[in-house]
């Protein structure tokens, strides 16, 4: 895990204890010496690309610092139906306490890996990268980049803060796609900024535009092209590049999974997908008593 995920992490292990537990859970309370220890097993019920294993051993942590987990099977890995993950062993109390936190993190991170899974394979050899995007639950984004990248995807960014992206909306507020340009370039110049620029164009005079404004611009943004107009469009981009060295391509989009490797096929460097975070399956996993 990335040391700058780590504090948005525990934040949300934080609020997961605090939604689920309550002051108290009082079933377990009741019916469990607090002396007792336990064994658990995660259990896979379903294919797919297991995630969140790395988060579930510091929620256990967080309940239970003397918590032992045995990893059987690591992050990002492909599992089947009756694989064991991992083995876990503590205070009964902390076990029943973390079940339910642990099975909805691990159950939408591991849909989300799966999902990538999918895409990533559909364009393997010609590449082309699979992107994800900020179309995420709200207050779980880490969980479902950290995801992406375990399904074999990239993280576009992770918010506002970190890469200018002047999206159509930026562009018609600023006046255009030269003024937009200018704008971005004054702002990070007064403050000594050097964030990644990328603009994202509707036409292929669009193109023209950001390369009429001079400089160098990190990505170019294809949105909602047509596979023949993508061709046209990394055509253009790629013989006007010099002197300033290659432009990335991005496509977003009316892209369908039936149509993925087509638009992979013309060229781009990633394609984003925001299916990967806001239509996916959780995948079935059981944590269950040894």
């Amino acid at each position: 895990m990335k040391n700058e995920y780590i504090p948005f992490v525990e934040a949300l292990i934080d609020l997961s204890i605090s939604e689920d537990i309550g002051d108290g859970d009082h079933t377990s309370l009741a019916s469990i010496p607090a002396s007792a220890h336990g064994r658990m097993k995660l259990l896979i019920k379903e294919k797919g690309v297991i995630a969140g294993v790395e988060v579930a051993q510091m929620v256990f942590r967080r309940l239970d610092p003397e918590a032992r987990v045995e990893v059987l099977i690591p992050d990002g890995s492909p599992v089947n139906f009756g694989d064991i993950v991992f083995y876990v062993e503590g205070r009964v109390r902390t076990l029943l306490q973390s079940e339910r936190i642990i099975l909805n993190i691990m159950q939408r991170m591991t849909g989300v890996a799966t999902e990538t899974a999918r895409y990533v394979k559909l364009v393997e050899g010609t590449g082309c990268r699979i992107l994800d995007t900020r179309k995420t639950t709200p207050g779980s984004r880490v969980l479902d980049k950290m995801a992406v990248k375990l399904g074999g995807g990239e993280n576009h960014r992770m918010g506002l803060f970190d890469m200018i992206l002047l999206k159509d909306n930026h562009i018609d507020f600023a006046g255009g796609i030269i003024p937009a340009i200018r704008g971005v370039r004054k702002y990070m110049a007064d403050r000594g900024m050097a964030l990644p620029i990328e603009v994202e164009v509707r036409t292929l005079e669009d193109i023209d535009l950001v390369f009429e404004e001079g400089g160098k611009i990190d990505r170019i943004m294809l949105d909602n092209f047509d596979l023949e107009t993508t061709r046209r469009a990394v055509a253009k981009i790629d013989g006007r590049c010099e002197p300033h060295g290659r432009i990335e391509i991005e496509s977003s989009g009316g892209i369908r999974f039936d149509t993925l490797r087509e638009y992979a096929d013309c060229g781009v460097d990633f394609i984003s997908v925001g299916a990967l975070t806001h239509q996916i399956k959780s995948v079935d996993l059981s944590l269950k008593a040894v």
